[in-house]
């Protein structure tokens, strides 16, 4: 929900929310949420399936993620706080911006409506906030208007109900947050199209024996069910039946959906759907606490009290998440931080949220609204460097916790069978000097027409054409991976960490990738890490029993020259040296990837059954010289399980 819409475009987390939800199909996708609290919730059991979920419910507006009491919080918090007064100045800009700019208007992208449920949220949350914190009336009646324009919809495209959901949580924050200054009539407006928009068409799916049971994809769980729950209570004085009956399905089917995060507080899919369940899943147990003074217990589930942490190591640097799966990385901040950091009583999460909102050129409502100000850097033992999650396979390190300048490395292994598909194991992401050099490459960058690259072999296999077939960003070429013999990897398999040593000087993994490309290799063995906290080495050892094409690569936006068996990468003032130690006939090439991106690839010259690559990442600034980085791996190291 950022204040951050172009007229006529979708914002960056709307593009990331597009793509993140574009593999579900509707029916199975409706177990989800869109929550938040500012008061931590309470440990409850969850109710009997006969009791009554309103029992509790506070009376007054407004009573959903803020009180009364939060926003005079947070005006205080405006007048006290550097950070915060320039986020409230941002968002300032952004509603005087809003009041040129015509409402949303019903119009589908294909068969999806979420062009405008995006738009809808970032205005009316933005609007309703600052009305609330100000008093300006032109900002009151610009939230009537999009909410005026919106309920007049002929629907909310019920027959993909994630979008109903996503413009039942607008309406719900903008009826709550709004509703002591509406007139009876505008209630009745935004109160109508809640109920026969979102409740009456939500209600017999909820009522369907098994409906939410099945957890595919898990982050529709979280989104839909949150969302639904804020719109039912919103309106629940008023239509008490029916708002029961849609919060005893939430409560029923949630669980379902945080039993995705493991006991590391990693999700199974990718970066975009992590974010988008995780800020529903605090949107939900926000709006339950404040409304009914308690969540029953479901931030008490498995995993999600270390949900926090999985999301700040998989951020890097240059204020981009881990885009592992090729989802656009570029997420921006992620203001669940601040209320995690609250209910879970830890203020390094919060230190989280402040850089990465300090180094944001847009401000997003809820940083605001659930902002935080203490805060503590991180601090070993409990936040060393480097870490491994085993559950999802992702291995994260860095050179420093507090220099936005510093070295950071994301290598994984992984599952081609998750919901992510991506073709994708082995892939790392580098970022140093505030600039991420080895990317995914973002929905927006299309591959360059069908055919081979330009050089003395094809590189990349033909790209199917057609629908059903791969786009090009989940395939294996897209990716900072091994290209084998021109092909995908094998869609079944998996890769596990099998080893790590974390030192100052030497820290890094050692991943089993044997069985990605089926039976073409005896073994694929990929080790990452950071030699002396100043270079990343990247080191692939590959045997097969026939010869094969390997083609090393790494996708980046920065300027490329090229020198043999040396490259260097070069964006503003920070350069990048590239460096292959081995083997010794190995040279550096580029090929086109997309409009805005490039592929630096080594190539070997002949096929080979007997490979041993090893490449060393140095980052400098203009004027200083070169890190002289000495060091290598030890013996490689064989486990016939993976390390714990």
């Amino acid at each position: 929900m950022s204040a951050r819409t172009i007229a006529g475009d979708m914002t960056r987390r709307q593009l990331l929310g597009s793509l993140a939800l574009g593999h579900a199909a509707c029916l199975t996708a409706l177990a989800q949420s869109d929550p938040r609290a500012a008061v931590p919730p309470t440990a409850s059991a969850t109710p009997p399936a006969d009791a009554d979920p309103l029992h509790q419910l506070r009376p007054a507006h407004p009573r959903l993620i803020l009180l009364d009491a939060d926003f005079d919080r947070v005006r205080l918090l405006v007048r006290e706080n550097p950070l915060a007064k320039r986020i409230y100045g941002d968002l300032e800009k952004e509603c005087d911006r809003l009041l040129s700019i015509p409402p949303v208007e019903y119009k589908l992208v294909g068969p999806r409506l979420q062009v405008q449920t995006r738009r809808a949220i970032d205005r009316i949350t933005s609007l309703a906030l600052m009305y609330r914190l100000s008093g300006r009336d032109p900002w009151l009646r610009r939230a009537m208007l999009e909410m005026n324009a919106a309920a007049a919809f002929k629907d909310w495209n019920p027959g993909r109900l994630i979008d109903t959901a996503e413009m039942t949580c607008a309406f719900g924050i903008g009826y709550d947050w709004l509703y002591n200054a509406l007139t009876p009539e505008e209630r009745g407006t935004i109160r109508d199209a809640i109920v026969t928009k979102a409740l009456d068409q939500v209600l017999p799916v909820y009522q369907k024996p098994g409906a939410w049971t099945n957890n595919h994809p898990p982050h529709w769980n979280l989104a839909c069910n949150g969302a639904f729950a804020i719109g039912a209570l919103a309106v629940a004085e008023d239509v008490a039946d029916k708002s029961t009956a849609v919060l005893r399905g939430v409560l029923e089917s949630v669980p379902h959906g945080m039993q995705s995060y493991s006991m590391e507080g990693a999700w199974p899919e990718s970066s975009a759907n992590s974010e988008y369940a995780m800020r529903y899943a605090c949107l939900l147990f926000a709006s339950l606490t404040t409304a009914l003074g308690s969540d029953s217990g479901l931030s008490n589930a498995r995993g999600f009290d270390r949900a926090g942490r999985f999301r700040v190591y998989t951020s890097g640097l240059a204020n981009r998440t881990v885009n592992v799966p090729g989802i656009p990385d570029d997420f921006g901040t992620a203001p669940e931080l601040f209320w995690l950091s609250r209910r879970f009583s830890s203020p390094t999460i919060a230190w989280i949220e402040q850089k990465q909102a300090e180094r944001s050129t847009h401000a997003d409502p809820l940083d605001l609204a659930w902002f935080e100000r203490d805060a503590k850097t991180p601090q070993a033992p409990a936040w060393p460097l480097d870490t491994v999650f085993h559950s999802a396979q992702l291995a994260s390190f860095r050179s420093t916790w507090d220099d936005p300048n510093a070295l950071f490395l994301m290598v994984q292994g992984g599952d081609n069978k998750t919901g992510r598909a991506h073709l994708d194991l082995g892939n790392f992401v580098l970022d140093a000097g505030g600039v991420r050099w080895a990317i995914d490459p973002e929905a927006g960058d299309t591959p360059p027409p069908p055919g081979p690259p330009p050089g003395p072999s094809q590189q990349f296999p033909p790209r199917p054409q057609g629908p059903g077939q791969l786009s090009w960003v989940t395939r294996t070429e897209s990716h900072n991976t091994l290209l084998i013999d021109n092909e995908n990897q094998d869609p079944r398999a998996e890769a596990v960490i099998t080893h790590n040593e974390f030192a100052p000087d030497l820290s890094w993994v050692q991943i089993d990738l044997s069985k990605s490309n089926g039976s073409k290799l005896r073994q694929w063995t990929r080790r990452a890490g950071l030699l002396q906290r100043q270079a990343a080495l990247v080191h692939d050892v590959v045997r097969s029993a026939q010869p094969v094409d390997v083609v090393w690569g790494m996708v980046t936006d920065a300027d490329i020259a090229l020198n043999g068996p040396s490259a260097t990468l070069k964006k503003g003032a920070w350069n990048l040296a590239l460096e292959i130690r081995t083997p010794r006939h190995a040279v550096f090439d580029t090929v086109l990837t997309g409009p805005s991106l490039k592929k630096l690839i080594v190539r070997l010259g002949d096929k080979t059954a007997d490979l041993d690559l090893s490449i060393l990442m140095t980052p400098y600034h203009d004027g200083q010289p070169k890190p002289k980085v000495t060091g290598q791996f030890p013996d490689l190291v064989i486990a016939a399980n993976p390390a714990r």
